[in-house]
């Protein structure tokens, strides 16, 4: 189990990667999509190229932007992880932000989500993102206070609708 404030590992998924990261994203179903785009009736390998294609903004969809999807590691141990969106499409550009990351729930209340955060946001500058937006649901207040923590500025809190709960927009500059 890491300690408080333990040092994360930002990187790449890999083919070792396989076992834990499809647990982590069962775990989380619900909460937050942990694999984005992936399914059982995707061969991991397929999903990695995949991955590595949408982090060099080769043959991209239509709606999708450049992006990279990072494990978040403690001691070896799959704790998380960040997607880090280096342009947005109209949708991120309203909701889903540059940044999006989760920690596994046992793995909570150590500070974890606060490095991560912060490291993506090294990530995302150091890939041209001048101003970073960020997200979450209102009512979400521990990743409320991790924004807030790394410097986040709340521009405004949307009100739910029909198809969306309340969420926040956040800048870094």
């Amino acid at each position: 189990m890491p300690a408080r404030n333990a040092v994360v590992h930002l990187r790449p998924f890999n083919e070792n990667d396989q076992a834990a990261a499809i647990a982590a994203h069962r775990e989380m179903e619900g909460e937050f999509t942990f694999l984005f785009n992936w399914s059982d009736d995707v061969d991991w390998s397929d999903y990695l190229e995949r991955l590595e294609k949408d982090r060099s903004g080769t043959d991209l969809g239509e709606d999708r932007v450049r992006a990279t999807l990072l494990g978040a590691q403690c001691d070896g141990v799959l704790v998380g992880r960040v997607s880090i969106r280096f342009e947005l499409n109209d949708f991120l550009a309203w909701r889903g932000g540059h940044i999006g990351y989760g920690v596994l729930e046992r793995y909570r209340r150590r500070g974890l989500a606060t490095n991560i955060l912060g490291q993506a946001l090294n990530i995302a500058r150091e890939n041209g993102v001048q101003r970073v937006l960020v997200t979450c649901d209102d009512r979400n207040v521990a990743s409320a206070r991790v924004i807030e923590r790394c410097g986040g500025v709340l521009e405004q809190v949307v009100a739910a609708d029909s198809t969306d709960v309340a969420f926040r927009r956040y800048w870094f500059d």
